[in-house]
């Protein structure tokens, strides 16, 4: 089931962006409550895996920084950065508030930053997901994700989630107008 709000808008701006700090707040959160076992052994905190990567990463014309809004409001949002070569994107940080899961908002920011990263010129997908993220694994492979990892093992044996996926590939056009344009409208 896929809920769409007459007032929905995909809005592409930057990590920076004030609108965006509830989802990495929340996001930071959920992995905390998901991986504090995980953190305890190995080290580090959420917080530090949020900030990994540089914001310039995600920008234009190599990356995408994309929110979906309701009512001004982000409810999901997610990123691409360049991968280990030119064809393919990585995707980042995909995440919908709790209270609006099990309705098809993540699904449509997978494919709005599918469709984005094609525009940008990308013919592939690149993602891991954590070990404990059943719903994510559940989301990409009925997405048409390929899993790079065997699906019988025990995914607490493999940590990070490896998946890819071919794009349709689109002609490449501008690609700054285009994202100005498609937040405004979209």
């Amino acid at each position: 089931m896929s809920v769409w709000h007459d007032n929905d808008r995909f809005l592409y701006t930057t990590v920076d962006d004030p609108l965006a700090r509830p989802l990495f707040d929340g996001l930071e959160q959920e992995y905390d409550n998901r991986y504090a076992d995980v953190r305890r052994r190995i080290g580090g905190s959420a917080r530090e895996e949020l900030q990994r990567y540089p914001a310039e990463a995600f920008a234009a014309p190599v990356g995408a920084f994309v929110l979906l809004l309701r009512d001004g409001v982000a409810i999901s949002g997610g990123a691409f950065m360049p991968h280990r070569d030119e064809d393919t994107a990585e995707f980042k940080r995909i995440w919908t508030l709790p209270g609006l899961r099990r309705q098809g908002i993540a699904r449509r920011v997978l494919q709005e930053l599918e469709s984005q990263a094609a525009r940008q010129g990308y013919r592939r997908v690149f993602l891991t997901t954590g070990f404990r993220q059943p719903e994510a694994v559940g989301l990409y492979l009925s997405h048409g994700y390929t899993a790079l990892f065997d699906l019988d093992a025990d995914p607490e044996t493999i940590a990070h989630l490896p998946f890819e996926k071919q794009l349709v590939p689109r002609p490449q056009v501008g690609v700054a107008p285009d994202i100005a344009l498609h937040g405004a409208v979209a």
